[in-house]
């Protein structure tokens, strides 16, 4: 994929200069990174604690990337090549860095842990979109779920840096920079597989058509992320489809592909509306937690 594709939107920075030892963690520079530890000391400290609204957002965006984590870490030790296996790897763990951030910032309008809103929740409390929680299907599955994701996420992250919610706006600063790479290696997967063998372009065929029903629940405006888009604290889901679908398009012509012509699944996954599929999920992630329930996750 061209450069263009890829880069062009300039330096991410939020908060203040670097030097200040006194600085909130949640004010940093590019060149800083912002642990989830660092969150959850905010806001155990009182230096950051969300509304019910932007806890519930955050509560949003930290249900779907752990729930992908999860997702691409079955692939370790079963992706088509080596360099696949540290690549998802390397992907799942960048997910989950996001998913430990935004519930440790959401916990703490409830006075939860990350650990407690990852593993003690029931399946109808998740408030992931159903495409996240998809089976990883075969290689070209996966990649053709990673190309939505990745290409959503980075339009995403990339507008709440903007954020008026100092918190969000730091987590978003990092991830993006992370997304951006996921980005580009879907982008190339599709590149590679719908040019490759008859068989592997009519396997990532067959993998979009799986998962782009599940696209339109991504940019879904509802009374939540209306309130906050109009506050400045968020971004309106529906803002983002412009540039999504000019981009993917983008990638898709470059593989001779069209954008599939299929019909939206229901969703509802911010409402805790799930397909089967997250149930299983969950039971194999919460299995050790609920049976030792006094360990330190």
């Amino acid at each position: 994929m061209s450069p263009e594709t890829t880069t062009g939107h300039g330096d991410i920075s939020t908060g203040v200069a670097g030097g200040d030892s006194n600085a909130s963690a949640t004010r940093i520079t590019p060149g800083n990174a912002l642990r989830p530890e660092d969150i959850a000391l905010e806001v155990r400290t009182g230096l950051a604690k969300p509304t019910e609204d932007v806890a519930e957002y955050a509560l949003r965006l930290g249900d779907d990337a752990l729930v992908l984590a999860q997702r691409l870490g079955h692939w370790i030790s079963r992706a088509p090549e080596l360099e696949e296996d540290v690549a998802l790897g390397n992907i799942a763990l960048d997910q989950l860095g996001h998913a430990r951030s935004f519930l440790s910032y959401a916990g703490g309008a409830w006075e939860k842990s990350e650990d407690d809103l990852a593993y003690f929740r029931r399946e109808h409390e998740f408030r992931s979109v159903q495409l996240f929680e998809q089976p990883n299907g075969d290689f070209a599955v996966t990649i053709a779920r990673q190309f939505i994701v990745s290409y959503y996420q980075f339009e995403l992250y990339r507008r709440l840096t903007e954020s008026s919610d100092e918190t969000l706006a730091a987590i978003a600063a990092k991830a993006v920079k992370e997304v951006d790479y996921h980005r580009d290696h879907s982008a190339q997967w599709i590149l590679r597989l719908a040019g490759g063998t008859d068989e592997s372009r009519t396997r990532m065929i067959h993998g979009l058509r799986l998962m782009w029903p599940y696209v339109n629940e991504l940019f879904q405006d509802d009374d939540l992320t209306q309130r906050l888009a109009e506050a400045g604290a968020a971004v309106a889901p529906s803002s983002l489809r412009e540039d999504f679908d000019r981009l993917t398009g983008d990638v898709l012509q470059e593989a001779e592909l069209e954008v599939p012509d299929v019909p939206a699944a229901p969703g509802g996954g911010r409402r805790g509306k799930h397909s089967e599929h997250l149930g299983y999920l969950l039971a194999e992630m919460q299995v050790l937690a609920r049976e030792h329930p006094g360990a330190s996750w």
